[in-house]
This record gives structure tokens, C-alpha cells and sequence, in this order.
């Protein structure tokens, strides 16, 4: 049985879950913003704090899980991170198919 200091770090933590989550999935719609306006150096940047915060809510994860009812709106929000991620994919493919034949169609060597 929970007592009320357990339910409420839990709640506490749930919440700080699911902010991550939130916080994801804005940057996430900035990124399509920037990628339907063509601004890919801001998709890039935005990608990158993505990446943080993903870290972050990792790391939070380990001591932590989401209550119930804010598990289901971390499929919601997942779910839109997913049709997000799909658009820029869709909107980034002309733009790598011109890097593709600018690079000649060949794999870039390294040295």
C-alpha cells in the first residue's frame, strides 16, 4: 500500500516523466516548422536538444515510471512525435536526393 509521501513522490516523478515527454514532443514541432520552411540548419539545432532531452528522460526514466493515466498521454504524445518525425523525414528526402547527386551519387570517403 502506498502511504501519502509515496504516492505523492511518485506522482512528483510521473509528472516530471511525462514534462519530458511534452518537452520532446514542442521541440519536435519546431523542428517541422523549420523543416517546412526549409530552415534545416534550425532542424539540425532542434535535433540536438532533442537528443538532450531524450538523455534526460532517460536517465529520469531509471527511478522513475509513469503513473497510469499519464501513460496514456504519453502514447498520445508519442504517437504525434511520430507523425512529426515522418513529415521532416518526407520534407528532408528532395533535399537528400540533391546532396545525394551533388556528392555524384558515390559515398563520401573519409580520410
Amino acid at each position: 500500500m502506498n502511504t501519502p509521501s509515496t504516492y505523492t513522490q511518485k506522482k512528483t516523478m510521473s509528472t516530471k516523466l511525462l514534462n519530458y515527454y511534452e518537452a520532446i514532443e514542442k521541440a519536435s514541432a519546431e523542428m517541422l516548422a523549420a523543416a517546412r520552411s526549409g530552415n534545416w540548419d534550425e532542424v539540425v539545432k532542434l535535433e540536438g536538444a532533442c537528443a538532450v532531452l531524450i538523455a534526460q528522460l532517460k536517465h529520469a526514466a531509471q527511478s522513475g515510471q509513469l503513473m497510469q493515466n499519464e501513460a496514456k498521454e504519453k502514447s498520445r504524445i508519442m504517437q504525434r512525435i511520430l507523425l512529426n518525425d515522418a513529415e521532416i523525414r518526407h520534407l528532408a528526402e528532395p533535399w537528400l536526393e540533391d546532396l545525394d547527386h551533388l556528392m555524384g551519387g558515390k559515398p563520401a570517403l573519409l580520410h
